[in-house]
């Protein structure tokens, strides 16, 4: 049973590994909701007083608010909403969207909508990727069409991403280029236009009409398709003359306004994009599901096109986690081999070395229960205890071997181990819980600094916890079939 109980454990670790959540480092971001405002040309000043100012008023008394930070730049207010350590990510952007509505009033009109960011966090940007045209016939504004109307979407239906950015290119736009001259001999305001453009843009309902038995829905379709569509719309009847956009300049189809660019391999201007991934979620897997995903969107984009990913995080992932698994493996061989050398036998030696992967294992089930993700400090924090996670099993396997050696054949086998296991037990549970109570500091470190070391701290705790149990129950019963056999073949 005591071998069962240590390969289930084992093969249960292995399996409970599988199935952790995978980082590169322990997600050190605060409890945040961010707060975006996109204006329409308005200076840093100006921003700050209509947008920003309003914002974080209607934001301040949230329940467990811990601070708010905030940039006004041109065009865009971001502001910042910090809570309390521990704080449930889901709760904190639930009271900022209640309190929107509130800053969504005190905004002037036409001075932006404010909108909550992304679920996700600081180690949420997962992939980056490109557009390339191998034609080299479409230019920026096609291929930022095609992101943004092709690409992004089919991205955005993976499970475990939350947002899809897009990169250079120019965002694709009707824009009417109006003639002054044309406006002044019409008496016609830039606003009658754009009233003229909104109104005529659209589809409108009115009612039905019944005719016998049957019930038609009547409607005015008047969305355009077309360039000529918008240049047929009317804008003013002057003197019985109707003035349409057409006669007042001429319409293109052209980029919006940027701030930036992207660049690849320094041979130009490309369209790129940014996948984030939701909070809380398994990079890894999300990575996997993502490039495959890539594949079928290929097969959909026009000929020519390919998005191509040229930066996952994954790479960083599993760098980090087999810089540590390596390490961990061969500290295992290590301690295994010098544990061989100094017990001068395989079958104590054998008794000792299975405490490892029952306590690994150990580890990795408990983690994976308390939702703690495998990363470069967790598996930081077992690889440090290799050496701690044997000193059990040798005290009870040399005590028993000891008492073996010293019977003279009275005591019946099972006793003599129960003796030998009770005589070490107490002073064996207190040197681990020492061990453990080392790493209670850094359970209560905050901030930043406790969300980096309180993995390494809990793994560590949990692999020696691990072996406390396998020193006190397996142990014993492994070192007796080990041990009992030799013992009484002697005279």
């Amino acid at each position: 049973m005591a071998a069962i109980a240590a390969f289930a454990m084992t093969l249960g670790g292995l399996f409970a590994f599988r199935a952790l959540p995978v980082d590169a480092f322990p997600d050190v971001t605060p409890a945040l909701v961010q707060v975006f405002t996109e204006t329409e040309g308005l200076a840093p000043e100006e921003v700050e007083r209509y947008v920003t100012y309003p914002i974080e008023t209607a934001m301040s008394g949230l329940p467990k608010l811990k601070n708010m930070r905030s940039v006004s730049n041109f065009g865009l207010s971001v502001v910042n909403i910090y809570f309390e350590d521990g704080t449930d990510v889901y709760f904190a952007r639930q009271v900022v969207g209640e309190r929107l509505a509130e800053a969504r009033g005190n905004i002037p009109d036409g001075f932006g909508d404010p909108q909550m960011g992304p679920i996700s966090t600081g180690l949420g940007l997962i992939l980056y990727f490109r557009l390339e045209d191998q034609t080299g016939a479409r230019n920026l504004v096609e291929m930022r069409e095609i992101q943004d109307w092709i690409v992004k979407y089919q991205l955005q239906t993976v499970p475990g991403v939350t947002e899809v950015l897009s990169l250079g290119g120019y965002e694709k736009q009707y824009q009417v280029r109006l003639d002054p001259d044309a406006l002044l001999a019409y008496d016609i305001q830039i606003a009658d236009v754009i009233s003229a453009l909104e109104r005529g843009n659209k589809t409108e309902g009115a009612q039905f009409l019944e005719i016998g038995s049957e019930q038609y829905t009547v409607r005015g379709v008047g969305l355009a398709k077309t360039i000529s569509d918008l240049a047929e719309i009317v804008v003013n009847v002057e003197d019985g003359r109707t003035v349409r956009v057409r006669d007042l300049g001429h319409i293109i189809v052209g980029g919006g306004v940027r701030q930036g660019l992207a660049t690849a391999n320094g041979e130009g201007e490309v369209v790129a994009g940014l996948v984030l991934k939701l909070y809380g979620t398994n990079t890894s897997d999300v990575i996997a599901r993502v490039q495959k995903r890539f594949e079928e969107i290929n097969a959909s984009l026009p000929d020519g096109v390919l998005a191509v990913p040229y930066y996952d995080q994954g790479t960083l992932v599993n760098k980090a986690s087999a810089t540590v698994t390596t390490a961990l493996w061969q500290g295992a061989v290590l301690v295994a081999l010098v544990v061989f050398v100094f017990l001068g036998g395989w079958r104590p030696s054998l008794v000792v070395v299975l405490s490892i992967p029952f306590s690994v294992g150990f580890a990795f089930i408990a983690m994976y229960v308390l939702g703690i993700s495998a990363n470069l400090m967790s598996l930081g924090g077992v690889a440090i205890a290799i050496g701690m996670m044997v000193d059990g099993a040798i005290v009870i396997s040399e005590n028993v071997d000891r008492s073996f050696e010293e019977d003279d054949g009275s005591e019946e086998p099972r006793m003599l181990v129960a003796r030998s296991t009770a005589e070490v037990i107490a002073p064996l549970v207190a040197a681990v819980a020492v061990v453990i109570v080392v790493f209670l500091p850094l359970f209560s470190l905050q901030g930043v600094e406790g969300k980096t070391f309180r993995p390494l701290a809990a793994s560590a705790a949990l692999a020696m916890t691990g072996s406390l149990f396998y020193a006190a129950l397996i142990a014993p019963s492994m070192a007796f079939f080990g041990d009992a056999p030799i013992r009484q073949e002697g005279p």
